[in-house]
């Protein structure tokens, strides 16, 4: 399926302007002593020092948490590594990277493509990387992406899971017959636009019984799932309340919410050859399941995203 990335919630977290309790978090882990940030500016815009490699993040939990397992996957190899965590947005993190102040940054795929080209078409993941590398500034270029996505998706509370009998290897298909006897929710946005409610009908034939209005993905959303005041929700693929909360999170197979891998965005100039191969190995083990697990670690856990990245990296034999 073709879909154009003009999904609002994908859009806006991974432009690094979120919801304030993503911002918060964002904030609680930038300032964990572990994490070796080398400006109390984080917009500071100087070109990297020759030989170091500067990793940087928008201002997110996951993309911190992304950002250490990039920077402690090269230091395993011996090069010398940065940190400049909780940049802000894409615009502010695009720049960055373009002047050659940051020299790695995890991104998304399908929401960097967006914000390249708002009209840019998504048949595949191999297609949106080759659009996104041939719309960048010269000087930069995508890695291989990972398996693992953050994007949208709808998700069932577990008790509705049950008593339907859906588990995590069902299909949005799986949901037509349930679907009209179900409250789903979501953003206001999501039950007007193609990647909501209109193409879960178009793509997928599936009605509802009614939709409630509630936040983009976030504690509102959250806790009507979890209440059952709503029984599916859209959600994000990793967010840790999935873990907390039992949700199962179905497949979509159709790629309706359209892709987006996490994807290593580098300055050509200032990663060196082994650079490329070790960040390409990440993300060769980097699934949305694993991620959502790190996630948890971090988010619900508390644990300093530094520390999970590096032993995660033990245990996948890249440290």
């Amino acid at each position: 399926m073709t879909s154009t990335a003009k999904s609002s919630r994908s859009r806006t977290r991974h432009t690094g302007a979120a919801a304030v309790a993503l911002t918060a978090a964002a904030a609680l882990l930038a300032g964990c002593s572990s994490s070796d940030d080398t400006s109390d500016n984080p917009l500071a815009g100087e070109k990297a020092k020759a030989g170091t490699v500067v990793v940087g993040s928008n201002n997110f939990a996951e993309s911190t948490l992304l950002a250490d397992i990039y920077g402690e996957a090269l230091k395993a190899k011996g090069l010398e590594v940065t940190y400049k965590h909780n940049i802000g947005s894409r615009e502010t993190s695009y720049g960055l990277m373009k002047n050659g102040s940051v020299t790695v940054l995890p991104e998304y795929n399908g929401s960097l493509l967006a914000y390249l080209d708002a009209e840019a078409e998504q048949k595949s993941a191999d297609a949106v990387n080759a659009a996104v590398k041939a719309k960048l500034d010269k000087s930069l270029t995508l890695l291989e992406s990972s398996p693992a996505e953050d994007k949208d998706s709808v998700a069932l509370n577990a008790g509705t899971a049950k008593k339907y009998g859906l588990t995590a290897a069902s299909t949005l298909a799986d949901l037509k017959k349930a679907a009209p006897e179900l409250t789903i929710g979501g953003s206001p946005e999501f039950q007007t636009r193609q990647q909501g409610l209109k193409g879960l009908e178009s793509v997928y034939g599936l009605k509802f019984k009614s939709f409630k209005a509630l936040d983009a993905g976030g504690p509102l959303t959250q806790s009507a799932l979890a209440k059952n005041t709503v029984q599916a929700a859209d959600v994000f693929t990793t967010d840790p309340t999935i873990v907390k909360e039992g949700f199962v999170v179905l497949k979509d197979p159709e790629n309706l919410f359209g892709f987006a891998h996490v994807t290593p965005l580098v300055h050509k100039e200032g990663l060196p050859q082994e650079g490329v191969a070790v960040l390409n190995a990440v993300s060769a083990k980097l699934d949305t399941k694993t991620l959502l697990d790190l996630d948890a670690r971090v988010q619900l856990d508390k644990k300093d995203p530094l520390d999970v990245a590096q032993e995660w990296l033990k245990s996948v034999g890249l440290a």
